[in-house]
């Protein structure tokens, strides 16, 4: 997100004053406006109404780069809404053109650059209602997607239209009127419709439900997906596809359908590549984290013009049918390079990000970095322990520890890009702490039941594994996500004594580490100067490398 340099409000000057010194010195530097606040907070506006469904209708105009559609938008009234105004997020250079309420139309305004007041009038408490919004321009076009999103229109190398969207973190209301926050997902699902040339195939999440030609050559097609989305996630895709299907016997007894839709030359090399991983993927990721979380709408592939993105049970692909990330092993092991990136990565977002969302965007962290973990639980489950841990070892290698990895609360902010490998790291580094892989995997098949569908905040998360564990963890989830000093243990050995501590971290950080074989040689390190009589000084190398501390000898 670009941030623009204007002012902080107050509350968020409050939310500053009770974090710690380091994110201070770091979130000061950083200004932000009123658009932040309407986009990133739950106002008045926005928290007394939940999404129920939303069906959206786009017509794409390939040559004008021009788009134009509707969104009727089921909602139900949680609390009284003394205003009778409603929030909605459209993303300028777009415009709403009417908006239609109960049969008529109702007047609204701009408030800010990117959000709209929808004037409703008194709304009954506790009740189901529907508004229908009606909207048209030039969306804003995607520079580098997915990482500089907004909207696509491109070719494949035939020359023919190539259309989607990429709009993580940006967000939906760069392409249709929503309430553009992850906390409010619409419970039923949604559908979307869209009307293009019938030489064209259109895929989106979920199901396919109908296809309507018009006698002007224009079809319109309908996916419908049945369950709870994330706004970013609902997203077509339009061009020359060829499509074939598959099966998946699940865990649950249940076969999950599979579906692949790429460009037309690109099907002789796509099938043995999406056949091969697709599998492996949900064999690897079925044992971690439980069944795949979206049986009824089943789960497709989708070639796509940029990178990759976890679009639910449609995900982008654009990884060119090679393994690896674009061919390249990010680890640095050779551990990365028998497995296509793209299909692993963007495939465990559907476990989290997907199934396990976050409200707030600052805590991203549980989107990135369980799924760059998912990697290296991949690689477990394939080739073993040795190689899981080789290959975490090496996308830490990559972490820049330039700013905390939880972003600023309230006004759509992430924190750092770190938040993949050092999320993956520090996961890796609990895992290691704890010490019993069977309850390691018991909690990961455990958040995603228990947090089935649902959105949640870093805490629930830190507190979920301190309830699993019974350990201390808070000290470790604080250093590793709140700073971005990495411990340093200290050691001395004289006389048979090994003296130890922790440097170069918070006050009040403590882990346990093991030593050795045996459990007696475990030591509860923390930031005091502690010794232990032990044979020699060398045991300090049995020390595991998974743990994400680095050793210092002091003589």
């Amino acid at each position: 997100m670009k941030l623009t340099s204007v002012f902080l409000l107050s509350s968020f000057l409050a939310f500053l004053l009770s974090t710690g010194t380091t994110a201070n010195a770091q979130l000061n530097s950083i200004q932000f406006n009123s658009d932040d606040t309407l986009r990133g907070t739950l106002n008045k506006d926005r928290s007394w109404w939940n999404v129920l469904h939303y069906q959206i209708t786009i017509e794409p105009n390939y040559l004008k780069k021009e788009i134009n559609g509707s969104n009727k938008i089921r909602f139900a009234s949680i609390k009284k809404s003394n205003s009778g105004e409603l929030q909605i997020d459209l993303q300028r250079p777009l415009q709403i053109d009417s908006v239609i309420y109960h049969g008529k139309s109702v007047r609204y305004s701009k408030k800010g650059a990117n959000a709209w007041l929808i004037e409703l009038g008194k709304v009954k408490n506790q009740i189901s209602d529907s508004l229908t919004i009606f909207y048209s321009g030039k969306p804003l076009l995607a520079k580098n997607p997915p990482w500089d999103g907004g909207w696509i229109f491109t070719t494949d190398k035939k020359g023919r239209p190539w259309m989607t969207v990429a709009c993580q973190g940006l967000g939906a209301s760069v392409w249709y009127p929503c309430k553009d926050h992850q906390s409010d997902e619409p419970d039923r699902g949604a559908s979307l419709t869209v009307i293009t040339a019938d030489t064209l195939q259109v895929v989106a999440n979920g199901k396919k439900l109908a296809s309507e030609k018009f006698s002007d050559g224009k079809m319109a097609t309908t996916w419908s997906v049945s369950n709870p989305i994330n706004n970013y996630n609902i997203v077509p895709y339009i061009g020359k596809y060829s499509n074939w299907e598959d099966t998946y016997l699940s865990k649950t007894g249940k076969k999950l359908e599979l579906s692949y839709w790429v460009l037309d030359y690109n099907l002789e090399k796509a099938v043995p590549q999406f056949n091969r991983d697709t599998k492996r993927m949900l064999d690897a990721f079925e044992y971690w984290f439980g069944p795949y979380p979206f049986q009824e709408d089943g789960f497709k592939l989708v070639e796509s013009s940029h990178l990759g993105m976890e679009h639910q049970s449609a995900i982008a692909y654009g990884n060119g049918f090679t393994n690896g990330y674009r061919g390249r092993d990010l680890s640095g092991t050779g551990w990365g390079k028998d497995w296509d990136y793209i299909i692993i990565h963007e495939s465990g977002h559907e476990w989290f990000a997907n199934n396990i969302t976050t409200n707030d965007i600052a805590d991203m962290w549980v989107h990135e970095g369980f799924t760059m973990y998912s990697e290296v639980l991949f690689i477990e489950y394939h080739y073993g322990k040795k190689a899981a841990d080789a290959y975490c070892q090496g996308i830490r290698t990559k972490i820049r520890n330039d700013r905390t990895i939880i972003g600023s609360y309230g006004v759509n902010h992430e924190g750092s890009g770190d938040m993949y490998n050092k999320g993956a790291g520090m996961l890796h580094h609990i895992r290691t702490q704890i010490n019993n892989d069977n309850l390691f995997r018991e909690i990961l098949l455990g958040l995603n039941k228990d947090f089935y569908h649902q959105t949640v905040d870093t805490k629930e998360i830190e507190d979920y594994f301190i309830k699993k564990t019974g350990l201390p963890l808070q000290a470790t989830f604080d250093q590793y996500l709140r700073d971005t000093k990495i411990p340093v243990f200290e050691y001395a050995y004289q006389d048979g004594l090994l003296r130890y501590r922790f440097s170069n971290c918070n006050k009040n950080f403590s882990m346990p580490i093991q030593m050795g074989d045996q459990e007696k040689l475990k030591i509860i390190c923390n930031t005091e100067w502690q010794q232990i009589k032990v044979p020699d000084w060398s045991l300090v190398n049995t020390i595991s490398d998974n743990y994400y501390f680095t050793k210092k000898r002091i003589e």
